[in-house]
């Protein structure tokens, strides 16, 4: 079967093991794929590094990884990519020439087009309160916010085309503000008067790129197997729908390439 990529968002880790247990942040996730018999590749960048920094070391991970399990280079992998790592790995299919290499992106709650939260954080909590200036003292990276603002995606999206030779996927997340986390009501509303139905951070408008495969029924952390809610919560395990959507995926594409 085509290896698998499964890449993190901002804030993401990999390999991360507390008291004895491995922390996963596509948490079952990886594991139901993994039991699929995909080979599985789970890479770890900066966290709050910035689109180009992220992108490069997502490349130079996976083609250690494939060299390391002796994949052929023929062998096209097939990448899912949560939030900002869905704009990483545009970039590098795109700008690093890794076209080659992958066969489809299938982006999972990906603000493609930008979030109006991180524009709202940007002026308020970097610039008037001096956000920016204090992370700069401290020689911390957090350019991953400047790369989600709206006037940034935009400018991103004109540079950065898609590969007529890759197929691009996506998914989406919403659910209504009584079924967010507390924490993330704010978001929500600013999200929601500007683009409409969102996940709390980012805005189906903004995550539908490529062949639309859908909008789940979870906020952006239930996308990975987070859940902040104590409300009812029909959707529970989200991991089958990645099985799901992996197998619309490979429908899609020519596994003999």
């Amino acid at each position: 079967m085509l290896p698998v990529v499964l890449h993190h968002g901002v804030m993401g880790f990999t390999g991360v093991r507390i008291a004895g247990i491995n922390l996963s942040y596509f948490r079952n996730i990886d594991r139901v794929i993994a039991q699929r018999a995909n080979p599985l590749i789970t890479p770890g960048v900066h966290p709050t590094g910035g689109v180009a920094l992220r992108a490069r070391q997502l490349k130079t991970q996976i083609l250690r990884e494939l060299k390391k399990n002796k994949v052929p280079r023929s062998q096209k992998l097939i990448i899912i990519a949560h939030s900002m790592g869905g704009l990483d790995a545009r970039y590098m299919i795109s700008k690093l020439g890794m076209d080659d290499r992958v066969a489809a992106l299938l982006t999972v709650c990906t603000p493609h087009r930008g979030s109006p939260y991180a524009d709202w954080c940007l002026l308020n909590l970097g610039k008037r309160l001096g956000g920016l200036r204090l992370m700069k003292l401290l020689n911390l990276d957090i350019q991953a916010l400047s790369d989600l603002t709206t006037d940034h995606c935009r400018r991103f999206n004109e540079q950065v085309a898609d590969v007529p030779t890759v197929r691009y996927f996506s998914i989406s997340a919403a659910r209504p503000w009584n079924k967010v986390p507390p924490f993330a009501l704010h978001a929500w509303r600013i999200i929601h008067s500007a683009e409409g139905d969102n996940d709390a951070l980012v805005s189906v408008q903004s995550s539908t790129w490529g062949e639309h495969l859908g909008v789940w029924p979870a906020d952006h952390w239930h996308s990975i197997n987070r859940r902040y809610t104590l409300l009812r919560n029909p959707t529970g395990d989200i991991a089958p729908y990645y099985l799901k959507a992996l197998d619309r995926v490979l429908k899609r594409v020519d596994t003999s390439s």
